[in-house]
């Protein structure tokens, strides 16, 4: 059997995964069901249980879907430049769209949709490795900068901003961190250690 692009399933899956953001937004993860999301998404439940079996199943491919999106990081012409843009992104994503952090604080309750975070992370991190890639390349870091180092340090304080405290968004501190991670990527300090 051959499947059409962007027929059937592919509107049951969108509509289904509408319904899982709009859900774990407005009623969080203890109120998400299997019955509510069919409900929400006006698809049979029966439908929903043989696709995802479960909400750590539901959870996981949204997650999943998100990763598979064309995103690619800025590219300003400078590392703190690509930080900063970078910086700018993420505290849009966890400000601006609710089920971001949703989602991530779903990830702690569901090992499947905690597996599909780590995939959406080891996915954004290796497309943004470009971007300490080309800081070597103009010569703003050493070769052997760890890329991976240098973008948990500059967004961390962007993720602890945000969703540890929750004090909101702040540019200054954004573009301060990316500021800072520029400088001591640029003495070195991120030479060596494994990009995993």
């Amino acid at each position: 059997m051959v499947r059409r692009p962007g027929g059937r399933s592919a509107r049951i899956r969108e509509h289904v995964h509408d319904a899982v953001r709009e859900l774990l937004v407005e009623q969080g993860y203890d109120a998400l069901s299997v019955d509510a999301v069919a409900e929400r998404a006006a698809v049979h439940r029966t439908t929903v249980y043989r696709r995802w079996r479960d909400v750590g199943g539901l959870l996981a491919d949204v997650l999943d879907a998100a990763g598979g999106d064309g995103w690619e990081p800025p590219d300003t012409g400078t590392l703190e430049g690509d930080l900063a843009a970078l910086n700018a992104e993420v505290e849009a994503g966890l400000t601006d769209e609710p089920v971001t952090a949703a989602l991530i604080a779903a990830s702690f309750r569901s090992p499947e949709a905690a597996s599909a975070l780590q995939r959406f992370w080891e996915d954004r991190y290796a497309r943004c490795a470009v971007v300490v890639e080309r800081g070597a390349a103009r010569g703003e870091c050493p070769a052997g900068t760890c890329a991976r180092r240098v973008l948990v340090a500059s967004t961390a304080p962007v993720y602890q901003q945000i969703l540890l405290m929750r004090g909101g968004d702040d540019p200054l501190l954004a573009r301060q961190a990316a500021r800072g991670v520029a400088l001591a990527a640029a003495g070195g300090v991120f030479v060596g250690g494994r990009e995993g």
